[in-house]
């Protein structure tokens, strides 16, 4: 139970913060100049911090995506996943007689 509502609140802050990035300006701004606003070294750190197969396939193209693309896809994950939480749960409680 608390695993299920504590992803239906992520996926919702997730996609209430896609939202306003989507609606706050430019849509199509990457995601890797909200990051150097918020700290203009972050995407050097991470880049260095991963190995380089996960930078170049995972890393760089994230950061070049819109930024709202990321919370977004979050957000329905893990509304996904509370999803089959609750389905699990449905299907648990069944009897076949």
């Amino acid at each position: 139970m608390t695993g299920q509502r504590s992803l239906i609140v992520l996926s919702a802050v997730l996609l209430v913060v896609a939202f306003a990035l989507a609606t706050s300006g430019r849509i199509d701004v990457p995601l890797a100049e909200i990051l150097g606003r918020i700290d203009p070294m972050l995407a050097t750190r991470l880049r260095i911090a991963l190995p380089n197969w996960m930078a170049d396939r995972i890393l760089l193209p994230l950061l070049v995506r819109p930024a709202w693309l990321l919370p977004l896809g979050l957000g329905l994950i893990c509304a996904g996943g509370a999803l089959t939480f609750s389905a699990q749960k449905s299907l648990g409680r069944t009897r076949l007689h």
